[in-house]
């Protein structure tokens, strides 16, 4: 049986450089592993202990059948087909997504073209009510149909049964003239959207856009673009139906004049909200967090968890309040390693430890995490080698091992 690539790392862990090697991941087998040409996952938590994951899968004649399966207990269900068809976008960076709502309905999202054009495609949404078994007609999440890019979604379940849907919208590009905006609108529980807005007319074109859920409503998180070209990361709130202005995170100024596709995460505790996010400002690549004790009105310095050369790529769980775990990719030499450590508002992040091996281009894609219970799940492109190919991986790790 081959070994794991944690296995792996954890046998080369003393020449990583990254702190004590046994602080590295379990050399457990993966918790889960998809069929061979596997990729883009997108994992999170449904319900009080389960899981839900979507990925892609190469079909022939260029197409692609998005997947889902889910986590209950301690098993996992077999996957099942949302949809496949030849006109997906498929894109290392902008991948599918899927929520379940209050009311056990799964909501998936993908990027499907709607032109030849190069960046021409619409978000689309579908709904099951029977954990995967049916799929509903598809919509288009976004009252814009113009020929242009519509991505980098993000979703959360609504207390009404539907879901909140926020994503970056190229409407206003459509003769090269405008910007690239943040908006927002809600899935009802009937499954039509309403209430679109935005919220905010200028931001980088192509970084992901992250949201979560506090008790007085949702915080968005985005890399803003000033008409200076700062590209730090902003947030937005939502109370009673209003948002907020936007809100610089921490003044990186980071000026840079084409999107590094770089997006923030959001995670939230209660009142607690985290943003952890890569800046290279002053030519100085970092990945930082940095957490708010009053829903994100404002935020606390932040904290640097890198060890000295991240590529970024961030994912945020909170643990409990202005304290959580940080899942970065970080480069060595010509090799990469996806990583995770502790921090918090009110001391020295932890030690850092290694996940996984990976790629530094964009073949290892984006590390999506979920928490369930006292566990730290983690979904990522493994990007094999010339005799495996590439596929997903789920691992797990206790929390008592990211110290």
């Amino acid at each position: 049986m081959k070994a794991t690539l944690i296995t792996l790392v954890v046998a080369l862990g003393l020449g990583l450089g990254f702190g004590d090697p046994s602080a590295s991941a379990g050399a457990n087998d993966f918790d889960w592993s998809g069929p061979p040409g596997s990729g883009k996952p997108f994992l999170t938590r449904a319900g009080p202990d389960g899981l839900l994951l979507t990925w892609f899968e190469p079909r022939p004649d260029r197409r692609y059948a998005l997947r889902i399966a889910n986590r209950s207990g301690t098993r996992w269900s077999e996957p099942r087909t949302v949809t496949e068809n030849d006109r997906f976008f498929v894109n290392w960076a902008d991948f599918p997504s899927v929520v379940e709502t209050d009311r056990g309905v799964w909501v998936v999202h993908w990027l499907e073209k709607t032109a030849e054009k190069a960046y021409a495609y619409h978000v689309r949404l579908s709904t099951s009510r029977d954990r995967g078994r049916t799929w509903s007609a598809p919509i288009t999440a976004h009252a814009d149909r113009s020929p242009t890019e519509h991505g980098f979604v993000a979703m959360t379940p609504s207390p009404n049964g539907g879901a909140a849907v926020t994503w970056l919208d190229g409407g206003a590009m459509v003769d090269s003239g405008g910007s690239m905006s943040v908006r927002s609108a809600t899935l009802r529980a009937d499954g039509t959207m309403f209430n679109e807005q935005v919220l905010d007319s200028r931001t980088c074109e192509c970084c992901q856009v992250a949201m979560a859920r506090t008790p007085t409503g949702l915080v968005v998180a985005y890399r803003d673009r000033s008409a200076g070209e700062v590209r730090d990361i902003a947030v937005v709130r939502e109370l009673n139906g209003r948002w907020s202005e936007p809100v610089i995170v921490a003044n990186d100024n980071w000026v840079w004049r084409a999107c590094p596709v770089n997006g923030p995460s959001i995670a939230t505790f209660d009142r607690s909200v985290g943003v952890a996010w890569f800046t290279a400002a002053d030519n100085q690549p970092r990945a930082k967090v940095a957490f708010s004790n009053n829903g994100g009105i404002g935020f606390a310095r932040p904290i640097v968890i890198d060890e000295g050369n991240p590529l970024g790529r961030v994912h945020l769980q909170l643990t409990g309040p202005s304290s959580g775990v940080v899942v970065w990719l970080e480069a060595k030499g010509q090799q990469a390693f996806w990583m995770a450590r502790r921090a918090n508002a009110t001391g020295a992040p932890g030690a850092p430890k290694v996940i996984a091996e990976t790629s530094r281009a964009r073949d290892g894609g984006f590390i999506r995490t979920a928490a369930v219970a006292n566990e730290l799940f983690l979904a990522w492109t493994d990007p094999g080698s010339q005799a495996d190919s590439s596929r997903v991986r789920v691992a797990r790790i206790p929390f008592s091992e990211v110290k």
